[in-house]
């Protein structure tokens, strides 16, 4: 009898060890989160009214809040990445779809662009100015089309065939756009003509950027980011900065980080800010942190240029690094951390 009832024992337990050590794999998760911003610049408490301090914390939590619920539920980066600039896209508060400021000739020229870190996958539009959510273009000549990026009206003529809402270019006047127009241009004639200015000594050198963005990693590992603007008030000659520019306003990459710039665009290009970071990582072997600091307070720093980037690696760790006074901003974790910012301390 004993024979048989120890090796029956014996075998009860390795069941139960068996047994109880499935629910912790099949209960562990890997990290999510999403991080957004609504651009970088000379953003001061003491020039904020408490109103208006109330408006952008409570879009950019409805933003985060948004696409951080599309993660959690299982759903894709693209998608919640999407999502989130689609809201700031919509809103007037931001300069990017419906809150566009004004070229020089009173028009608006809008650019995004995306790009998901599994393939390199990347997709952008610029100079549009009918294309009611530039960032959804994006991503269709990712996803729909053959080629990176596509402009103006070829850009337009595409979304439509797409089935993308195109609007008349009406719908991007606001009173509040039009008159930053005026008061730039007014500053301007004061100074002296434009022709004429070197690089450093433009009158916008320390105005807001109200570009929008968003990185995203979700629960497959596939990090993805986009980018969505306005350009800058008063641009002239069909001027396009870093936003479309994959490398220079979106980066993604597996293997490293995904991130969304900010700031003054021009040296964003030269520097090739977004995949600089994603470079030192995969190359020298810095953490996202380090990486971020030395390409933001370092060498874009030294180039002249100011604005910041929101970028989160493929482990999970966030980063929103700016050399501004603020930069309106938010990220939600799967580990419970919940943020939104908007000043520099």
């Amino acid at each position: 009898m004993q024979k048989l009832y120890y090796p029956f024992v014996l075998f009860l337990v390795l069941w139960s060890c068996q047994q109880n050590s499935n629910p912790i794999e099949k209960t562990s998760q890997p990290p999510f989160a999403l991080v957004i911003h609504g651009g970088a610049g000379t953003i001061l408490k003491s020039e904020m009214t408490k109103d208006q301090e109330a408006a952008y914390n409570a879009i950019l939590g409805r933003v985060v809040d948004t696409g951080y619920a599309i993660l959690a539920s299982g759903g894709k980066s693209i998608d919640a990445v999407e999502a989130a600039i689609n809201i700031m896209e919509d809103s007037p508060i931001f300069n990017a779809g419906k809150g566009a400021v004004f070229t020089h000739e009173a028009t608006n020229a809008l650019d995004a662009s995306i790009m998901e870190g599994r393939q390199r996958n990347a997709g952008a539009v610029a100079g549009v100015s009918d294309i009611k959510n530039p960032i959804s273009a994006a991503r269709r000549v990712m996803t729909n089309s053959p080629h990176v990026m596509l402009a103006g009206r070829g850009a337009s003529r595409f979304a439509n065939e797409q089935g993308l809402e195109i609007v008349d270019p009406s719908y991007f006047f606001t009173e509040r756009r039009f008159k930053s127009l005026l008061r730039t241009k007014a500053k301007e004639s004061k100074t002296q003509n434009l022709d004429s200015l070197a690089l450093n000594d433009i009158p916008y050198k320390h105005s807001k950027y109200g570009t929008v963005g968003c990185v995203a990693l979700d629960q497959y590992g596939d990090l993805v980011a986009g980018t969505s603007t306005g350009g800058m008030t008063n641009k002239r000659w069909d001027r396009i900065g870093d936003a479309p520019i994959i490398g220079a306003g979106t980066y993604a990459n597996n293997a490293t980080c995904a991130v969304s710039s900010t700031g003054w665009g021009e040296f964003f290009i030269r520097g090739v800010v977004a995949y600089d970071i994603a470079a030192l990582m995969d190359y020298k072997g810095l953490s996202l942190k380090a990486a971020s600091e030395e390409v933001i307070h370092r060498k874009l720093t030294q180039m002249g240029g100011t604005g910041g980037i929101i970028a989160v690696d493929k482990n999970g760790h966030i980063e929103m690094v700016f050399n501004t006074a603020g930069m309106y901003r938010a990220y939600r974790h799967s580990n419970g951390k919940r943020q939104v910012a908007i000043y520099k301390d």
